[in-house]
């Protein structure tokens, strides 16, 4: 079967994210004025959301990358944690600033937070592009959401979907409701 973004609906268009997108990228750029932070989006889908945030920060930001992954090939969290990529940086005495596609249950980032904050930053902010409240298990800090969703399945912006697909779409792209 075809997988098509017709089947599916619409939750936030690329407009409303770019909007959004500005808005957080201003924040941090006056939380983070007279440092250099690093960057640290979560791969794989937060490249997107990531990218288009570091080309919106006025000021200057070293990029690294990590991984971790809670969900396997699953479309709910596994609750178990596995690292996939781990920072090249040293990060000790660094501002820190962890960006993230979506918070679920709240397990991955929360486990990522307590692994930055080990390695004696001097400060470890969040942007997240999604934020599924209903479903937090873990307590984790959040300085920048974009947007707080209902409990679907979502993809798009970076986000895979079905099939490991479409993370190339513009928009947040949700399952039809049930």
């Amino acid at each position: 079967m075809e997988m098509t973004r017709d089947r599916y609906e619409t939750l936030i268009t690329n407009a409303e994210i770019q909007a959004r997108v500005d808005a957080i990228a201003s924040e941090i750029t006056t939380c983070y004025s007279g440092t250099v932070p690093i960057m640290m989006p979560l791969l794989r889908g937060a490249f997107v959301f990531a990218a288009d945030l570091a080309r919106k920060l006025d000021l200057d930001v070293e990029v690294d990358f990590l991984g971790a992954s809670s969900y396997g090939g699953a479309t709910e969290t596994s609750g178990e944690i596995r690292m996939t990529l781990d920072s090249s940086s040293p990060l000790s005495g660094r501002h820190v600033l962890i960006v993230e596609d979506i918070v679920d249950t709240g397990l991955t980032l929360g486990y990522i937070q307590k692994l930055i904050r080990s390695r004696g930053v001097a400060s470890l902010r969040t942007a997240v592009l999604l934020d599924k409240q209903c479903r937090r298990k873990s307590q984790v800090d959040i300085d920048w959401a974009g947007f707080t969703i209902p409990d679907r399945f979502v993809f798009g912006y970076g986000l895979d979907g079905p099939g490991g697909l479409f993370r190339n779409l513009p928009d947040i792209m949700a399952l039809p409701a049930e």
